[in-house]
């Protein structure tokens, strides 16, 4: 069971029969944990102040996602969404049951580039201590101190239509997939421009709309080379080692691959928003298993997106058109 989820005063409900992959007799790989949908799945303690003002005055509407995209956790158990129609990044706080939105501030002075979100899609954090958000409208990543404190934004220079990003916690590389240029763009940890890998076309290296990175335990990177149809893997050195799935409508294979992610087996999970499902790879490239099918229930997508792995294998996905965010464990194999 993952702590602060389940079991006495937890963040989610469980349910009698949580479903699970793979189906039985097989023994499970992947559960599900729960739902995120608004500030009021964190059950919050009130004060006597709260409930009169309720009682006065009436309850406040809950602040809901509209259209969640990318997430990602920090070391403390806060969630954060990348919401692209609402403009914000929500910020779940699943410890202390509290729930905020962040945005960058406002220039009045009408600076090109440095206003609020146009269309924030992806987040990334800096173990360091800041969130880094990817906005491909404006053209740019804006950062976030540890407080939610707007940092400004940072290579607008280099960047055409930034969307899926990470950050290397050994080398602090930044490392951006940009659709607008069909490259990985690497940036260094004050935005300046490190190196860029690829250009458009579908020969092995190269790009067709890339939308989201991820690294695994080794430094490897991981490219959802959306309409190649097909996820690229680069190493520490960033030199190509190959690629994951191919175009088709069978299993193992993608027809919109999106959100990647790795969980501490170095498996692979790849979102693909037409089949409404994650499928799961071995370190070789093979298909494991998949999850999820469409639908509105538990363990279903409507157009899912984002996907992130936190050190403790929970599994987030944002389950964009459903506008919520699903999480899974990853359960390991018994040891004999």
């Amino acid at each position: 069971m993952l702590t602060g989820c389940q079991g006495p005063g937890a963040l989610f409900e469980p349910l009698d029969s949580p479903p699970r992959w793979p189906a039985p007799p097989a023994a499970p790989r992947i559960g599900y944990v729960g739902t995120i949908e608004n500030e009021k799945d964190l059950k919050p303690g009130r004060s006597f102040g709260e409930g009169l003002g309720e009682t006065i005055f009436g309850k406040k509407p809950s602040r809901s996602m509209l259209t969640p995209h990318g997430l990602c956790v920090d070391g403390r158990d806060r969630l954060f969404v990348a919401d692209s129609n609402a403009q914000v990044v929500h910020v779940f706080d699943l410890q202390k049951r509290r729930y905020e939105q962040w945005r960058p501030e406002e220039d009045t002075d009408g600076a090109e580039g440095t206003g609020g979100f146009s269309q924030p899609v992806a987040v990334a954090w800096d173990p360091a201590g800041r969130l880094l958000v990817s906005d491909p409208v404006a053209g740019a990543i804006f950062a976030f101190d540890d407080r939610g404190r707007s940092l400004g934004p940072m290579g607008s220079q280099f960047l055409l239509r930034p969307c899926g990003l990470v950050v290397d916690p050994v080398t602090r590389r930044i490392f951006v997939a940009d659709t607008g240029t069909h490259q990985v763009v690497v940036l260094a940890v004050d935005g300046g421009l490190l190196q860029r890998i690829g250009s458009r076309g579908s020969e092995p290296g190269r790009f067709n709309f890339p939308t989201n990175v991820a690294l695994d335990a080794a430094g490897r990177l991981y490219v959802s080379d959306s309409l190649n149809f097909r996820v690229q893997v680069f190493g520490r050195d960033l030199a190509l080692v190959g690629q994951v799935g191919s175009q088709g409508d069978r299993p193992g294979y993608f027809s919109r691959p999106k959100g990647v992610a790795l969980d501490s087996a170095d498996h692979l999970y790849v979102v693909d928003a037409n089949f409404e499902a994650v499928q799961v790879f071995d370190a070789d490239g093979r298909l494991l298993l998949s999850f999820g099918e469409e639908g509105r229930g538990p363990g279903q997508f409507w157009l899912p997106n984002g996907i992130h792995v936190d050190d403790r294998d929970r599994i987030w996905v944002a389950d964009s058109y459903n506008r919520r965010v699903q999480v899974f464990e990853y359960i390991p194999e018994p040891e004999p």
